[in-house]
């Protein structure tokens, strides 16, 4: 095939209907209408000689070939659409730009009413939307340009991505006062005898059971939850115990009956990282942006 003899827009319209599975659906994404759309897969039909998509009952699904294109042509347009807008001037006091990020409630909390206070007096017009962080990286919606930027803990992040440090955090353990097998002091023994509220906060799996695993051990997890901020509350009002992140430990303990304790063995400190589509590297707008989340970490922008 001769690529100066193929229509590039009929990339565009192949990539909204492989993301879509539905020609009404990818015209209304393309600003089309339904009858170009269906003008366009035809015209790709013949070109590539094959169905791309194909009615089974009410949805459409891609054949192996278009399965095989989709990846690719996903990548080129999105190389295509970095490339363009990587000289882009970038003023913040005039952008109106709408950035997706996906983050846990407890960074949320530690993060954002930071970043907002930074963002109203620099680049009033900027417009966050902030999305659940799964417990696994979201790389499908960062590779599709769902998501702008995942913050979190994160490990094995595939080398498509860019990973920034913006933050170093570590872990206590919190029960409510007067929980009745407690004292003053937390020692192993005492933190495997207490029944365990995990929050997996973005991950499939937590630094403290990886360590307790290593040593043999494991300890009683009864509750489960993706909520940091709705666990210290949980566990202020049971005999449930949690491990936290410093920050939230210590700014919840100020509001709610709670004992903080240091963990009865050294984990250490943990990263926290911002996360981007590498190919995303020049544009002007998202590295102003990762530069002033970058920027916060240096101060304590927990609420007071």
């Amino acid at each position: 095939m001769n690529i100066y003899n193929f229509d590039l827009n009929l990339l565009r319209v192949l990539d909204a209907l492989l993301r879509e599975r539905n020609v009404s659906r990818a015209a209304e994404r393309l600003s089309l209408s339904q009858p170009a759309v269906s003008n366009a897969l035809n015209r790709l039909r013949e070109l590539l000689d094959d169905p791309l998509l194909v009615r089974v009952g009410r949805a459409m699904q891609p054949t192996p070939r278009a399965l095989s294109l989709e990846a690719p042509i996903r990548d080129a347009l999105q190389q295509i659409e970095h490339t363009l807008n990587a000289g882009d001037f970038f003023d913040p006091s005039t952008s109106r730009q709408r950035f997706v990020i996906a983050v846990t409630d407890y960074v949320e909390l530690v993060c954002m009413p930071a970043l907002m206070a930074r963002l109203a007096s620099v680049a009033p017009g900027i417009q966050l939307a902030i999305e659940h962080l799964t417990p696994s990286l979201p790389v499908e919606a960062l590779d599709d340009g769902k998501l702008d930027l995942v913050l979190g803990r994160f490990v094995d992040v595939p080398t498509r991505f860019h990973t920034r440090r913006w933050a170093s955090e570590t872990l206590q353990i919190a029960v409510r006062k007067g929980h009745p097998l407690v004292g003053k002091t937390l020692d192993l023994d005492g933190f495997l005898r207490l029944r365990h509220l995990w929050v997996h906060g973005g991950q499939t799996r937590g630094m403290v059971d990886q360590w307790l695993e290593e040593q043999g051990l494991s300890r009683d997890v009864v509750y489960t939850t993706p909520n940091y901020l709705q666990a210290a509350h949980i566990v202020a009002r049971s005999d449930l115990a949690a491990v936290l992140p410093t920050q939230l430990a210590r700014y919840f303990a100020e509001m709610l009956p709670l004992q903080l304790f240091d963990l009865p063995f050294d984990l250490g400190s943990f990263r926290l990282d911002i996360v981007s589509v590498a190919q995303r590297e020049r544009d002007a707008a998202l590295q102003w942006l990762i530069e002033q989340i970058v920027a916060i970490s240096e101060h304590d922008s927990l609420p007071r």
